[in-house]
């Protein structure tokens, strides 16, 4: 048995969001300050640039997290790498150098408390439920997810993406039911959702967060021809066709300065 104090009751702490087995907490006030850094924490605050972190209760579910988020657990806890075989270990291998994610995402059992590193990314929990079970995400922003759900490297549509587009020919896709904790740039009030009906959405750069997996991703001129493409100044534009949602940052995941924090 175990008792945590002056943390989930530490009036310092706020809880943004909560499902599932995940608890989103940000810290209201950053008391951790030395005169070296005083005065990025002084107009951090007034942007209200705050840390937050990922707390997992296993008690609810057990979670996979990307390799190296973990900052303590208390209780029963057990940490396994989540291979079952030599097949799986294969194949996780293979995902994650086409995704460009870690191979290996370690799962935590049990029924103790998870506790993430802080970060000053915005912690997002999304509900598969809602993106028909199954969710495609950009590279880098997995954090945690309810292990239940299912990992899969999923390939663009055209070799040209990986080419021309600039990116990965390879996505991370989760499938299933259960809740998944990305990191994000942007915060949940600025990101924008668009719903589509056997239509088309065009997006000049990598703005695009998550998307159903049932759209058809592909990258393509912006104009009908070489000519229109010039004339329009876009060139390439990364394009998701068909029917499910799209989730999208109003501005580039340019990553601010120190993003990650020591405590």
């Amino acid at each position: 048995m175990f008792e945590v104090r002056n943390f989930f009751d530490n009036d310092d702490i706020m809880t943004l969001d909560q499902k599932g087995p995940f608890m989103v907490l940000e810290y209201e006030r950053d008391l951790s300050v030395m005169p070296g850094n005083a005065m990025q924490a002084y107009y951090s605050a007034k942007m209200d640039i705050r840390k937050r972190q990922l707390a997992c209760d296993l008690s609810k579910a057990n979670v996979t997290i990307q390799a190296g988020a973990m900052q303590w657990m208390v209780g029963n806890v057990n940490a396994t790498t989540g291979i079952k075989g030599v097949g799986d270990l294969f194949g996780k291998a293979v995902r994650g150098k086409a995704s460009g994610e870690s191979a290996i995402k370690p799962e935590y059992t049990g029924d103790g408390l998870l506790i993430l590193e802080p970060t000053y990314k915005h912690l997002i929990l999304l509900n598969t439920a809602d993106w028909g079970n199954s969710i495609v995400l950009d590279d880098g922003l997995f954090l945690a997810c309810d292990s239940k759900l299912k990992h899969k490297a999923v390939m663009r549509s055209n070799l040209s993406s990986a080419i021309a587009g600039g990116e990965g020919l390879f996505n991370l896709s989760l499938n299933g039911s259960g809740i998944v904790c990305i990191e994000s740039y942007c915060p949940a009030e600025e990101l924008i959702e668009i719903v589509l009906e056997n239509d088309v959405v065009k997006i000049d750069g990598n703005y695009a967060v998550a998307w159903s997996k049932s759209l058809e991703f592909t990258v393509e001129r912006s104009g009908k021809s070489l000519l229109g493409s010039a004339a329009s100044g876009e060139g390439l534009v990364n394009v998701y066709r068909g029917t499910g949602k799209v989730l999208m940052m109003p501005v580039g995941k340019e990553p601010p300065v120190n993003m990650t924090v020591s405590l």
